[in-house]
């Protein structure tokens, strides 16, 4: 017997595409708190990080869901226990050693102090460093200023409190649809209702705002989204996926999100949403369309998706020290920062890679169905 592995095409070079945005949001975003030129009041730039996160969870709520329908077919059930092992092994230990070094190491760093961001971890040092421990960052970002080197994490936070509802909610609820059209309708009227109300509920003012602060990052609809797609695919619901491979409707899909990210387009409410389903489609045919008008496939960006979980998590660290490495030469140049800001990052997350989490990934093979059959391409 050996282990059979559901292999998507192009989703290494989405991870890759995702954590770039992130990287050059947070570039001039740093830029901006050093009091160094840069671009960060461009709309575009400051969209495209939250864009970069939102695609990570419309990918995480279609891989997912994919595995565990792959799970429950062949198997017969979904294992929890082997499911939560998995993601632990493969986010736990880059998440704590991200968490340590953030707390205990870079605060006692002067070079790596940001202005007033540096004194911020130590006030309520503890109630922080308690949110992060339990995996609540985006909780802790919601309540507090954000924490060099480690509010990243946040999104991370959101992914886990997602894995653990997630596969409960798969197993024991039969009508799936039914259960991602749920979730997608009632955090869309819920945030309506957050935006719209100014009453708090009884809630004093500041919990009202930590409140409404998390609610904004706990995207699960984005990943109830990318749930959607997962499951037409593996139900092959024939006439549905011949729309969305059609050539027109990639064309017109990649049209629609360039023009709004360069435009800002905004729909009220559910700006997000309509990006989760644009991404949904763009995910749908690059993973399982052989017609796909756009291909990604090549060792180069497999191997930086294979190490985006990485570049997500040491690119703020990378930011500091390489722009201000160049300061202290006098060199000030978005020419000169970028290639040295994403070689560092790919050679550090390289090294963290295969150094760690591979060894962890070993472990994860472990907690995976065991079927016989070679890797296979799933594309219709």
């Amino acid at each position: 017997m050996s282990v059979k592995k559901v292999y998507f095409p192009n989703i290494n070079g989405l991870r890759f595409i995702a954590a770039l945005l992130v990287i050059i949001h947070h570039t001039e975003q740093i830029k901006d708190i050093l009091g160094l030129s840069n671009y960060w009041s461009t709309p575009i730039i400051r969209s495209i990080g939250g864009l970069g996160v939102l695609l990570f969870f419309v990918l995480s709520g279609f891989l997912i869901t994919f595995l565990l329908l792959d799970e429950e077919s062949t198997t017969g059930t979904m294992s929890i226990k082997k499911f939560y092992i998995r993601r632990i092994l493969r986010i736990w230990p880059l998440y704590y050693l991200i968490l340590i070094l953030g707390f205990f190491v870079y605060p006692h760093i002067p070079f790596l102090r940001m202005g007033d961001l540096g004194g911020n971890i130590f006030v309520e040092f503890k109630t922080k460093f308690l949110l992060f421990l339990f995996i609540l960052p985006n909780l802790a970002l919601s309540r507090y200023s954000p924490i060099p080197y480690i509010s990243q994490s946040w999104s991370i936070g959101v992914e886990e409190q997602f894995y653990l509802m997630w596969p409960l909610l798969m197993k024991n609820i039969k009508k799936k649809l039914v259960l991602f059209l749920f979730i997608i309708l009632t955090y869309s009227l819920i945030t309506i209702f957050l935006s719209f109300n100014t009453l708090t509920l009884g809630l004093p003012k500041g919990y009202w705002i930590v409140l409404k602060n998390f609610w904004s990052t706990f995207s699960i609809n984005c990943m109830a989204i990318g749930a959607f797609f997962a499951f037409i695919v593996f139900k092959k619901y024939d006439l549905i996926l011949k729309i969305l491979y059609g050539k027109w409707m990639q064309i017109g899909t990649y049209c629609m999100l360039i023009s709004m990210i360069i435009f800002g387009f905004i729909v009220p409410f559910i700006t997000r949403e309509v990006y989760a389903v644009l991404f949904g489609i763009v995910i749908l045919n690059l993973a399982t369309n052989n017609a796909s008008i756009l291909n990604m496939e090549n060792k180069t960006l497999n191997y930086l998706g294979k190490i985006s979980y990485g570049l997500y998590m040491f690119h703020p660290i990378v930011i500091v020290l390489v722009i201000k490495s160049f300061v202290l030469f006098g060199i000030a140049s978005n020419v000169i920062y970028y290639p040295f800001i994403i070689l560092f990052t790919i050679v550090i997350s390289g090294f963290s890679y295969f150094l760690m989490e591979s060894r962890f990934l070993k472990l994860k093979q472990g907690f995976s169905k065991i079927l016989s059959g070679d890797s296979v391409k799933l594309q219709n």
